[in-house]
């Protein structure tokens, strides 16, 4: 029932430097479409991805009618594969046909690296409208021109709250801006009587579950590149008051109370997750969150909203993200890889299938209209999330994650209070994902 991964920040370095195996022993020409539009596909197919336990269940489900319409197509399925052993898999000669990455940062570095081959040919030949897909998942399939990726199921990033821990408190709806959110936040918290913290109204460390940088970005509007692909980070000033806010909570907290809270919580995927054990009252999370809370923790009452902001204009905004789906540069049979992508990514029937089963959101048009989509007065909070104009993505570079996770590095020694001067901070940021952006070309 549970994600291997969080899936934007953790095994990121391992990935990069597979992407440089992959860049150095694969050929340089990758596989072409091999049959013309209408000829059926047949042969082996392979399909790895990270799904496992409920959500590979619901997967496989959908599957099961890609076999039936493809008879002449054999499929096999390896689930609870990162993108470290995919990468790896790819550079060995050894790789799937077709697999699903749990992060769209690593788009720009699998398209620029060759890890996964170029859709547009296929794309063109068979006349997939690439306008049924909404633009910003259409953004962060694509690197430069070339579309390596599929959106698989999109991700919106929303704000969940205990109603029980509220009504206790006298609170009756979520935090509209970051003001409230730490006033309700203090509110909330329970300490004993050394200080120790019992139950945190909202735990601001970045590393904690899904607090990140990238999903906290839109409550303010945050840039991350500039059109020329340089950073942005520096001199953005809606950093400056995201991580001023930031701090200025973690301090109220006092930052070792707050690790110590931290290291006694249970794992993010697992039923001791703190939110589900009651132990934190307010977190950003995905979507599909609320189908973790009704397998793990039925007895939860719990609403959602859209995230906090800091000016009234950005309400509804929250961070974008998702699943891709790619034909690996080592694909044995592209022209079947192709069809199975077709299949889980511009079929109604099948993306609806896939979203009432993983309770992620839908990819076009026509599956977030469809009737047979399961889709609750909670779950259309994240549906309105994807939606929002003011919602954001991080966006591919061909340093992959590298940005984020050079951002990362900083943030740990801002919250922590080893770094000080958060001017500097940030400047120093800029000179070091530059460095990198030069070389990666």
């Amino acid at each position: 029932m549970q994600r291997l991964l969080n899936r934007r920040t953790t095994m990121m370095a391992g990935i990069v430097a597979a992407l440089a195996v992959v860049t150095a022993c694969t050929p340089t020409e990758a596989p072409k479409p091999i049959a013309t539009s209408g000829v059926e596909p047949t042969g082996a197919v392979e399909l790895w991805h990270f799904f496992t336990d409920r959500e590979a269940k619901a997967l496989d489900e959908t599957l099961t009618k890609f076999k039936a319409k493809y008879p002449k197509v054999t499929l096999t399925v390896k689930g609870g594969q990162d993108d470290a052993k995919v990468t790896t898999a790819i550079g060995a000669g050894t790789g799937p046909d077709v697999a699903i990455s749990y992060s769209t940062d690593i788009v720009g570095k699998f398209c620029a690296a060759g890890a996964w081959v170029d859709l547009n040919p296929y794309v063109q030949r068979d006349g997939v409208d690439l306008n049924a897909i909404p633009q910003v998942a259409r953004s962060y399939t694509e690197f430069r021109g070339k579309r390596c990726t599929m959106p698989f199921l999109a991700d919106a990033y929303g704000f969940y709250f205990n109603k029980g821990m509220f009504a206790e408190a006298g609170l009756t709806e979520a935090p509209k801006t970051l003001a409230e959110l730490s006033e309700m936040a203090k509110k909330l918290t329970k300490r004993s009587a050394d200080g120790t913290i019992e139950r945190a109204g909202f735990l601001p460390l970045f590393g904690f579950y899904e607090n990140s940088p990238s999903h906290f970005a839109p409550m303010v509007g945050a840039k991350w590149l500039n059109d020329d692909g340089t950073s942005a980070i520096g001199s953005d000033p809606a950093w400056k008051e995201l991580l001023t806010w930031q701090k200025e909570l973690v301090d109220w907290y006092g930052y070792d109370k707050l690790e110590k809270f931290r290291a006694s919580l249970g794992d993010e995927w697992s039923a001791d997750n703190a939110f589900h054990k009651g132990k934190v009252a307010m977190v950003v999370d995905g979507e599909w969150r609320m189908a973790f809370l009704k397998d793990q923790a039925p007895n939860v009452e719990f609403g959602v909203a859209t995230l906090p902001v800091n000016k009234a204009e950005r309400a509804g905004a929250g961070y974008i993200s998702g699943n891709v789906i790619g034909v690996s540069r080592t694909a044995r049979n592209p022209e079947a890889a192709w069809a199975l992508i077709k299949f889980l990514t511009t079929e109604t029937d099948s993306i609806v299938d896939l979203s009432n089963g993983i309770r992620n959101v839908p990819t076009t048009t026509a599956a977030l209209t469809s009737p047979r989509l399961t889709a609750d007065p909670a779950f259309k909070v994240f549906l309105d999330i994807f939606a929002n104009p003011n919602s954001g993505t991080t966006p591919p570079s061909a340093i992959g994650p590298g940005y984020q996770e050079t951002f990362s590095e900083f943030l740990q020694g801002w919250q922590s209070g080893t770094r000080k001067d958060l001017s500097a901070g940030l400047a120093d940021v800029d000179v070091r994902v530059n460095k990198m952006i030069k070389l990666a070309g």
